[in-house]
């Protein structure tokens, strides 16, 4: 029985369709990003998340607690009062959450030094944390009190 070849142009289709595959996993991994920071105190750490098939979102979590505290999210069952998260265009909102977002391995936010990405702008003062979206909205973190606006 003949052995069958295949043509040099189905090859050359079929090769640059497997490109292609490549080309996409890779554009695809490069728009999934997470970016996070913490302040010199360590006191309070964020997570910057774009991609995932979600808006771009930035969540900050502070070890010392939210004050006032605030209530329970309805529904949550988890961990709440000591995070606040934000699309770049939504209110900020309370977190339920099983996790961190204060990273030991994050870079440090200096004091005085502002942190800029995906429609987000924080800046680092010895007296908090203030976070904001191209939208206005935003939130202020610190030992003392925090607040949304």
């Amino acid at each position: 029985m003949p052995q069958l070849r295949p043509r040099p142009r189905v090859l050359l289709v079929a090769g640059a369709l497997a490109l292609a595959g490549c080309l996409s996993l890779v554009a695809t991994a490069r728009a999934d990003i997470v970016i996070s920071f913490r302040t010199p105190s360590a006191n309070i750490g964020c997570v910057f998340a774009s991609g995932f098939g979600s808006p771009n979102n930035l969540r900050c979590d502070i070890r010392s607690r939210l004050r006032p505290r605030p209530h329970r999210p309805r529904g949550c069952d988890l961990d709440w009062g000591d995070s606040y998260e934000m699309t770049a265009n939504g209110r900020v909102g309370l977190t339920c959450h099983g996790d961190t977002a204060i990273l030991p391995s994050s870079r440090v936010l200096h004091y005085g030094k502002r942190w800029t990405h995906g429609g987000f702008t924080c800046k680092s003062r010895a007296s908090g944390l203030t976070c904001r979206n191209r939208a206005g909205h935003g939130f202020f973190l610190s030992r003392r009190h925090s607040y949304r606006f």
